[in-house]
């Protein structure tokens, strides 16, 4: 039986919410520390322990660590928008790289050895070529992937002089919702383009846009890889062992399934799903997009017992529409 519990910075937001459920199912004691801004209450399971407060709060975190015996930390809470990011890049290096280093501070200061950062496939920004591996040049384009690239640098120099060791995983696109319909994605204005167009489906949005068609694409528009987040939630538990049975080795790797699919591949799947049709609106590419960004995922693969379980686009939009039907009856409710 493990000792102590997970802290879950995060725990209230969609990825975070679905970990959380994951080490419960698990048999793990969970507390989540969430600020509540773009997060929910109502997101957390009720066998967890819920705290409202900011990751950079140090005497509420580490109170919360010394206080709940944390054995781990999973970190979730930060800013995802990445348009929002190129705007507004100080609120990003704020809420994403300052906000992570006291969380990290804190881990240190109250002696938590395990930490599993939750990065992204934008560190490598525009690759030379795809599958990308971990080993790929880290060129991000754009402060959201350079504040998570900051963070696995801060990590990794930490890991040398204390005694901690990390997992950065580093996501692809995450889609899909519980399938037992406990949580899902639930923020609004949300820009992942599974989640708006089941909300064109269910009637939330008039049209989808489609940024660019001239993609070097089967079908000229952008590809990309799509993990389910329960699958990803796993993974996270299963790194947490790993953490555990070896204290002394770090880890980086891709979170994919190591396929990819292109934005009319999703919309038409999406259509099958509903058996209706959403319209499409095609506008220009937006800057930085790449033609198709796919994760090499031999290393999680031949590293952790993680098997992917839910690999099927239309099994992540089927999930994805359940839990945006459920959200509407919630809201109007």
């Amino acid at each position: 039986m493990q000792k102590g519990s997970v802290l879950v910075t995060g725990g209230a937001g969609y990825i975070g919410s679905h970990a959380v459920l994951a080490l419960l199912d698990t048999g793990w004691p969970v507390v989540v520390i969430d600020n509540l801004i773009t997060g929910f209450a109502w997101a957390v399971d009720p066998r967890a322990t819920l705290i409202e407060a900011s990751i950079e709060d140090d005497a509420a975190v580490r109170a919360a660590m010394r206080d709940y015996g944390v054995v781990a930390v999973m970190h979730f809470a930060g800013s995802v928008v990445v348009p929002e990011s190129v705007s507004d890049p100080l609120k990003y290096y704020r809420n994403n790289t300052v906000a992570s280093r006291a969380l990290i501070e804190s881990a240190v200061a109250c002696a938590v050895p395990h930490f599993i950062f939750s990065s992204t496939a934008a560190t490598y920004g525009i690759p030379d070529s795809v599958p990308v591996q971990e080993d790929s040049p880290t060129r991000p384009i754009n402060p959201y992937g350079t504040s998570k690239l900051m963070t696995e640098a801060m990590l990794r120099d930490v890991a040398a002089a204390h005694p901690m060791n990390f997992c950065a995983l580093r996501y692809f696109n995450v889609a899909g919702a519980d399938p037992e319909g406990r949580t899902g994605q639930s923020t609004a204005g949300a820009t992942h383009l599974i989640k708006v167009a089941v909300e064109a489906a269910t009637g939330k949005r008039d049209h989808v846009s489609i940024f660019g068609t001239d993609f070097a694409t089967p079908d000229g528009t952008g590809v990309r890889d799509y993990i389910h987040v329960s699958d990803l939630a796993a993974a996270h538990v299963h790194a947490l062992d790993l953490l555990i049975a070896k204290p002394e080795d770090s880890h980086i790797m891709n979170a994919g399934y190591g396929r990819g699919y292109s934005v009319n591949d999703v919309l038409d799947a999406v259509d099958r799903v509903t058996n209706r049709t959403i319209d499409r609106c095609y506008e220009g590419r937006r800057a930085g997009d790449p033609d198709a960004l796919i994760a090499d995922n031999c290393k999680i693969l031949a590293t952790l017992p993680w098997r992917p379980a839910l690999d099927d686009l239309d099994t992540i939009v089927t999930h994805a529409l359940a839990w945006e039907r459920k959200l509407a009856e919630r809201t109007a409710s």
